[in-house]
């Protein structure tokens, strides 16, 4: 036990309550049919065409006995008879795939480009042409054909999207890769599928009439094109919750499995992705019906909103923050590696910026340690050598190369790209750091295989081309480890500026407080973490929204339009000293 009789408060499923539109939300087919079938009697034509366009991912053979046969549409068009094979696609995007297990290059394909434009020309002729009362155009991209008369879509979050991956239900878009390696099928998707995929989304997406959450099995939940707007709307000027989700590793821990009431498969639980918008979903809740979507939706919808009008300046329609979980407590080391410069990400893998990041310790045990730049001396031809001899025969000295730091609780860990790193076991990390969060190039791996069984993939040609040499002992100590500053002081607070450091971009700053104090969100999306205290709660100082109540170790996230709000221990810390670590972009 790690928290002596303490019970876990940690909200697994959060959600957003969403005001003015519960009677434009559907559960289950039955309700959806109606209301769609209503729907199609209202537009009150000789012909009415329908479109249903989705993400890829939703499953077409729940889509089409569950909506289209009941529908009973005259006249069905699949608008993916009109994609291009894969023996022509796969030459157009080789250079985005590269031949890397883990590595590709971001595409800037529009999905027009994944068909054929004649034989989308023949189907756009047959909805013209048709007869009958009701015309059906569904299938990925079926909005290239027609907008119609009601669009609906079907969308589900990256994670779900994952799961199918993993057990070889889903493959890449067409290509019928069922069965290959889950890394290689979420590469492709990652620079490729799913940024063509956002892009087609947002562009029809104020056409929308209508909204399916696909994620659960035959268990569909739906929303009008206006509950869906005002939801986004309404979540991006208030605090809100990612929904959290956990995955085991071969090096995991037990802490938060028992700090977040969990239930392990066979193995520890290594990540939590609790603030990974690109990556989690939101719930957003109408009524008695919870409505799932990717958080990524907000990012893309409401920047300015949620992001800030400087933020979204400088960095367009991404989320710049990430937080995440790394539990090794009870479990092993992380892998150690180091994240690419910001030319070698731009020049290799199209991404704006680079994988700057920081290690905040939520809890440690006596033995803790971190591994943080090279020792006094070491060079190039000597460390890179070792690392490759190292994947040959199964040892590597890491003593004789990499710094090794102890580490407690509440210390906070500098790590700007470049530099060598990981945690050794016995820690909990709240991972701090910018969101292109794929680009780890791992130099060695402690001998591990995954827990598929296959070697974890290696990158020390990558890995050799990030590492900055100059950063030693000496460097890191007074660059790196626990550069906290306080920056006020009260009866009533304490506020510490703990990094990150001058070469990355996020500001982040630790509140001690027993009282109700105010934060600025500085002209920036501010993402935050309870890492002390049971319950805190969050106020807007003009009501503009309903109090907030966060618990202990879940992530946050204040949009910028809030501009201030107010935090103060809540529950069973009233009257006890919490605190938040706060991170935002530096404008």
């Amino acid at each position: 036990m790690y928290f002596k009789n303490r019970e876990s408060n940690y909200e697994k499923f959060p959600y957003t309550r969403i005001h003015g539109y519960d009677d434009e939300a559907f559960n289950g087919y039955s309700n959806i049919v109606m209301e769609l079938k209503k729907q199609i009697k209202a537009e009150n034509k000789d012909k009415v065409v329908m479109v249903i366009d989705y993400y890829h991912g939703v499953r077409k053979a729940e889509i089409e006995e569950n909506l289209i046969q009941q529908l009973n549409p005259d006249e069905i068009i699949f608008c993916e008879d009109a994609k291009l094979p894969e023996n022509i696609l796969y030459p157009k995007l080789k250079r985005n795939i590269t031949d890397d297990r883990v590595f590709g290059v971001l595409s800037v394909h529009k999905l027009s480009e994944f068909f054929n434009l004649e034989k989308l020309e023949l189907l756009k002729n047959r909805v013209k042409n048709a007869e009958g009362k009701l015309v059906l155009v569904y299938g990925v991209g079926a909005s290239l054909v027609t907008r119609g008369d009601i669009l609906i879509y079907g969308d589900l979050s990256r994670r779900e999207i994952e799961l199918r991956y993993q057990t070889n239900e889903l493959d890449n878009w067409g290509v019928r890769n069922f069965e290959e390696d889950y890394l290689r099928k979420y590469k492709r998707a990652y620079f490729i599928e799913w940024r063509v995929f956002d892009r087609h989304k947002m562009d029809m997406f104020e056409d929308i009439d209508y909204l399916i959450d696909t994620n659960k099995d035959n268990r569909p939940n739906m929303i009008t094109g206006m509950a869906l707007q005002e939801g986004i709307k309404q979540i991006a000027k208030q605090p809100f919750r990612l929904v959290p989700y956990f995955e085991e590793g071969i090096w995991g821990g037990r802490w938060m499995e028992e700090v977040c009431d969990l239930e392990r498969d066979k193995n520890n639980l290594a990540w939590c992705f609790d603030g990974i918008p690109e990556e989690n979903a939101v719930h957003l809740k109408f009524n008695e019906v919870t409505v799932e979507i990717p958080c990524i939706n907000i990012v893309l919808r409401e920047p300015d909103l949620l992001l800030g009008a400087k933020v979204h300046a400088r960095f367009g329609t991404e989320f710049p923050i990430r937080f995440d979980f790394l539990d090794t407590m009870g479990g092993g080391n992380l892998s150690l590696q180091v994240h690419p410069l910001t030319e070698y990400i731009q020049d290799n893998f199209g991404m704006h910026y680079t994988q700057d990041e920081s290690y905040y310790i939520l809890d440690a045990k006596e033995d803790a340690c971190v591994y943080l730049g090279v020792k006094e001396g070491i060079k190039e031809e000597m460390l890179i050598p070792a690392l490759e001899e190292a994947q040959k025969n199964g040892e590597f000295d890491d003593t004789k190369y990499i710094n090794k730091f102890p580490i407690k609780k509440h210390d906070h860990v500098l790590i700007p790209a470049g530099t060598i790193h990981c945690s050794g076991k016995n820690a909990m990390v709240l991972e701090i750091s910018a969101t292109p969060y794929i680009f780890t190039m791992k130099l060695w791996d402690w001998g591990r295989v995954g827990l598929d069984g296959k070697p974890r993939p290696i990158n020390i040609n990558h890995g050799a081309k990030a590492i900055q040499f100059d950063r030693t002992e000496k460097w890191v100590k007074q660059n790196l480890l626990n550069r906290v500053d306080i920056v006020e002081e009260d009866e009533d607070k304490k506020v510490e500026k703990t990094g990150l450091h001058e070469l990355e971009f996020i500001e982040t700053r630790r509140y001690w407080f027993d009282k109700r104090i105010c934060i600025n969100c500085h002209e920036s999306v501010n993402m935050l973490n309870l890492v002390e205290g049971e319950e805190a709660i969050i106020t807007s100082s003009n009501e503009d929204f309903e109090p907030f109540v966060v618990h202990y170790a879940e992530t946050f996230i204040i949009p910028e339009s809030v501009k201030a709000y107010g935090i103060a221990p809540y529950g069973k810390s009233l009257g006890k000293k919490v605190a938040v670590i706060q991170a935002r972009v530096r404008v």
